[in-house]
């Protein structure tokens, strides 16, 4: 976990010691679609800040990170293809189909 802040704005390489491949600032126009409920240690996350997908040297698969507004992971699912893990926040957020998600 990194000590100092950031900002949306700046998109670091990693998160969590993942490296990032696509990342995505949820804005006005992504809607949670209420397809699915993040729970970490028993609590229910409130909607993330951005999504990022990456991936760890030593696995296969990636990740997508919902992440807060310094860019920390709060939420992780893993999926086997960078399609998928895109598939998987078009489920969780309306309109990022069409967003401007960038790659890194």
């Amino acid at each position: 976990m990194m000590n100092h802040k950031m900002n949306m704005e700046t998109i670091p390489n990693e998160i969590d010691g993942a490296k990032v491949y696509y990342y995505l600032k949820i804005e006005k126009n992504h809607r949670p679609t209420g397809n699915t409920k993040q729970i970490v240690n028993g609590e229910l996350m409130r909607p993330a800040y951005g999504l990022a997908i990456c991936k760890y040297d030593n696995q296969i698969g990636y990740y997508l990170f919902g992440c807060d507004e310094n860019w920390q992971s709060i939420t992780d699912t893993y999926h086997n293809s960078v399609e998928d893990a895109m598939k998987q926040g078009e489920f969780e957020y309306e309109g990022t189909k069409n967003g401007r998600a960038s790659k890194v």
